[in-house]
C-alpha cells in the first residue's frame, strides 16, 4: 500500500478498504504520510464520500493510531461534544455541571478550527491554566473534582491530530466524513459510558442546513453506537451567537456571569438540554425532563461555580477565580462600540461572518502557526428579533489597536441585518437524534 494509489482511489470516487483506511491513519501517525500527501487525502475525502463502512473505518483506525484510555472510576464517564459554532462555550458550564450530578467528565476539546472558537483557547485566557495533561494527572484530577477539560495527548489519535491541524488550512473542514472521524476518534479514545453531541445548524455553523446537521447526527450517532457508546445527538441553532460574546477571555467572562448569578442567556437553556439527555443515557436520570431540572438546579445554586473553580485551580489557574474572575482576564486596548445605522428590528446575523471577524482581530488562526490574542473579540452582540434604533449599540469591538477596530466595525455591520418588520427568535433546539 501506499499513498498516491489510496488518494487516486478516492479521487476516482471509490471508496478506499478498511486496510488502506488503517495504513493510511497509522501513516498520518508516524510520519509515513507526508503534509502535501494528507493536504490530497483531506481533499479527495471532501470533493467525494468514504461512504458508512468506510467513514466507521477510518474512525476507529484514527482512534487505535494512539492510546486509547482506561478508568477506574466509581461512576460512569461520560462525555459531550459540540460541532463548532460562535459563542458556543457550552462545554464550560456542562462539564461542571455533569461532574456535579455524580458523573465524571474527561473532555478531551480542540483548538479553534476555520470560525469557530476553541474551547482549550478560551480556558487558556485564564492566567496560568494548562490543557495539556498525561493520562494519570487527568486520572487524578478526574477524581478530586470530577471532570476536566483538556487537549489530545500526542498519544491521543495522533492521526487525528495531524489531520485536524491539515484541515483547517486546506479548506476542508466541512467534510461529513472528516468531522465524524476527527470528533469521534477523540472522544470514543477517553472510553465514555455515553456521549451526547451537539450538532449545530445555521448561519454560525459548519451546517447551514437542518438536512446537513441530521446527516451529520446520523452519521455520528450510528458510527459511535456501533463502536459500544451509547450516543444521542442533539441539533441546536447556530443562526445567531449562543452568547452575546465572541473570543476567548470574553466567552469566559460570560460563563462566569452564567455560574455567578448575573446572567440567565440562552447558554444555560442549551447546557440543560444537552446534560439532560447525557444524564439519561448515563443512567443517571430517569428521563431527559428530569435531567434537564438537576443541571438546573446545580447551576443555579452556585454548586458548578464552585466545582468550575476546582477545575481550573487543578489545572493551574487562579485558586480564587471564581469570586474574582474580572480581574484576571485580559483586556483589549481598544474598545467601541458598533451601532446601528438606522431603527428597526435585527432580522438575520451572520454568525460565520462575525467568527471571522474575531479571527481577523487576531482571536483565532489564520496559519497554524497563529498565536492567539485572547482578549479581542466581540461582546454584547444583539439578538434575533430585537428592537434597535439608530445609534444602539448592536456590539462592542474589543481589538488590539484602532484600525482593526474600524475594518471590524464595518464587518460586524455587514453581518447584523435590520429590517423594517419584527421577526420572531429561531428556536434553540430544532430535535434529537439517538440510536
Amino acid at each position: 500500500m501506499d499513498a498516491r494509489s489510496i488518494i487516486a482511489k478516492l479521487r476516482r470516487h471509490e471508496a478506499p478498504s478498511s486496510d488502506e483506511l488503517v495504513w493510511f491513519a497509522q501513516g498520518l501517525a508516524d510520519g509515513g504520510v507526508s503534509d502535501a500527501q494528507a493536504g490530497a487525502f483531506a481533499m479527495a475525502v471532501c470533493m467525494g464520500s468514504l461512504g458508512a463502512e468506510g467513514r466507521a473505518a477510518l474512525t476507529l483506525a484514527m482512534r487505535d493510531s494512539g492510546d486509547v484510555l482506561t478508568w477506574d472510576l466509581d461512576g460512569p464517564v461520560i462525555d459531550k461534544h459540540s460541532t463548532g459554532g460562535v459563542g458556543d462555550c457550552v462545554s464550560l458550564v456542562l462539564a461542571p455541571a455533569l461532574a456535579e450530578c455524580g458523573a465524571y467528565v474527561p473532555m478531551i476539546s480542540g483548538r479553534g478550527l476555520g470560525h469557530t472558537g476553541g474551547t482549550l483557547d478560551k480556558l487558556e485566557s485564564i492566567p496560568g491554566v494548562t490543557t495539556q495533561v498525561g493520562q494519570d494527572r487527568l486520572t487524578e484530577i478526574l477524581r478530586d473534582t470530577g471532570a476536566a477539560i483538556v487537549g489530545a495527548t500526542a498519544q491521543i489519535a495522533p492521526a487525528d491530530k495531524r489531520l485536524y491541524a491539515i484541515r483547517d488550512v486546506t479548506a476542508t473542514v466541512e467534510s461529513l466524513d472528516l468531522i465524524t472521524a476527527s470528533i469521534l476518534s477523540k472522544k470514543l479514545a477517553a472510553s465514555p459510558d455515553a456521549l451526547v453531541l451537539d450538532v449545530k445548524v445555521g448561519s454560525g455553523a459548519f451546517m447551514k442546513t437542518i438536512e446537513d446537521a441530521r446527516k451529520l447526527a446520523t452519521a455520528l450517532t450510528e458510527t459511535a453506537n456501533a463502536a459500544g457508546c451509547r450516543t444521542s445527538a442533539v441539533i441546536t441553532d447556530m443562526n445567531q451567537p449562543l452568547a452575546p460574546a465572541l473570543g476567548n477571555a470574553l466567552e469566559v467572562a460570560e460563563v462566569m456571569k452564567v455560574l455567578t448569578g448575573e446572567a440567565d442567556t440562552p447558554l444555560v437553556e442549551i447546557t440543560a438540554e444537552l446534560g439532560g439527555v447525557l444524564l439519561t443515557d448515563a443512567g443517571i436520570a430517569q428521563d431527559a425532563k428530569a435531567g434537564r431540572a438537576k443541571i438546573m438546579e446545580v447551576i443555579r445554586d452556585g454548586r458548578v461555580a464552585e466545582r468550575f473553580g476546582r477545575m481550573m485551580a487543578a489545572v493551574g489557574g487562579p485558586v480564587h477565580f471564581v469570586e474574582t474572575w474580572a480581574r484576571f482576564l485580559p483586556e483589549a486596548n481598544v474598545i467601541q462600540e458598533v451601532t446601528a445605522q438606522r431603527a428597526g428590528y435585527v432580522t438575520e446575523i451572520d454568525g460565520e461572518a462575525l467568527g471571522l471577524t474575531v479571527v481577523e482581530l487576531g482571536g483565532g488562526r489564520q496559519v497554524e502557526s497563529d498565536v492567539i490574542d485572547p482578549a479581542v473579540g466581540l461582546s454584547g452582540i444583539v439578538r434575533i428579533g430585537e428592537k434597535v434604533s439608530k445609534g444602539t449599540p448592536l456590539a462592542v469591538i474589543h481589538a488590539s489597536r484602532e484600525d482593526a477596530a474600524r475594518r471590524a466595525a464595518a464587518a460586524v455591520r455587514g453581518a447584523i441585518r435590520i429590517g423594517p418588520k419584527p421577526v420572531a427568535a429561531p428556536d434553540l433546539v430544532h430535535e434529537r437524534i439517538s440510536q
